[in-house]
């Protein structure tokens, strides 16, 4: 099972969230791919996805997070044991989300986003300081990202799998080529079932 997390605003609706979504259904296990949206509250956020995979074994079990979410992936896999995927993921989000306290907007709708300040409390509970048996994670930063630095998320997860990519911005724009990757990392060989790195069959 892979539960994927969007970042800071987002929605299954980011580019990376439908592309996995469109690997998994060309693999033929779309039931295997979650991604929800996930509430402003990072509590519930986290409520939300352990009720997500309350009864999935750990070793079957993937998280997928970009940038906040790749913080509350953190989180799960040292609570879970399961694997995480980090894409540019955000290390200290109560520090950089303070400037955001406020309502504004969804990237993908018009729908209203309201950021509270005790939100950031939530954040400051979900923080791992150092993670813990480092196979478990497979980090993927950007040099490029124009938000977040590249060089925190290496420092934050050392020993683990890393990819950086020279350039590019903080939504990876150049995702499909790097999802063989996450894929295999989760235990899901796109070759044995014929397809493509962009997701079309053979």
């Amino acid at each position: 099972m892979i539960l994927y997390l969007h970042g800071f605003r987002s929605s299954p609706q980011s580019y990376k969230a439908r592309h996995m979504a469109e690997r998994m259904q060309a693999l033929g296990r779309s039931a295997e791919f979650y991604c929800p949206q996930l509430p402003a509250s990072p509590a519930q956020a986290i409520r939300l996805a352990l009720d997500i995979v309350a009864e999935c074994d750990p070793a079957q079990l993937s998280v997928i997070g970009s940038s906040l979410g790749g913080f509350y992936a953190t989180w799960l896999a040292e609570r879970l044991g399961c694997r995480a995927v980090l894409l540019n993921p955000a290390v200290q989000p109560p520090r950089d989300l303070e400037s955001y306290v406020g309502v504004t907007t969804q990237y993908h709708s018009d729908e209203p986003f309201e950021f509270k300040h005790e939100y950031i409390d939530e954040l400051r509970a979900l923080t791992v300081a150092r993670i813990t048996q480092p196979q478990r994670y497979f980090l993927i930063a950007a040099t490029g990202d124009e938000v977040l630095d590249w060089r925190d998320m290496v420092a934050h997860y050392p020993g683990a799998q890393q990819t950086v990519i020279q350039g590019d911005d903080h939504g990876i724009s150049s995702f499909a080529a790097h999802a063989d990757a996450v894929l295999a990392f989760c235990g899901i060989t796109a070759a044995a079932a014929g397809i493509d790195g962009d997701g079309a069959g053979r």
